[in-house]
């Protein structure tokens, strides 16, 4: 069942590996408007954004990935980054908690969320 879930940090990676490669190809659409000098720039300044973005959030999770809780899985042995109380372990993907009230409980995403 836990095999649906990724870390946080994996994500927020991930989703900044997209904004690259969808900077890319709004740029190469515009490629096709090449008649339209105008059209053709708003695309090209589009898709730099979008890559000026991913830029934006891989330093914002490489700051906030400093000060994650480093922790060592207890079920392959490498260590680990958690952020939040409930995360999973990026290599595994084995359910963790740095909370003993949630010890044993079925993992879920929402033990994150402020009451």
């Amino acid at each position: 069942m836990a095999k649906k879930y990724s870390s946080k940090i994996n994500k927020i990676r991930t989703f900044a590996l997209s904004l690259v490669f969808i900077g890319f190809i709004i740029m190469y659409i515009g490629i096709f408007f090449q008649k339209h000098p105008i059209v053709m720039t708003l695309f090209m300044i589009l898709g730099l954004l979008a890559i000026i973005g991913s830029t934006v959030v891989y330093f914002w999770i490489g700051m906030l990935s400093t000060k994650a809780l480093q922790v060592e899985c207890p079920n392959c042995g490498k260590p680990t980054k958690i952020l939040g109380r409930v995360d999973m372990c990026m290599h595994c993907r084995e359910p963790l908690t740095v909370d003993p009230e949630l010890e044993g409980k079925e993992f879920d995403e929402s033990y994150n969320r402020k009451k």
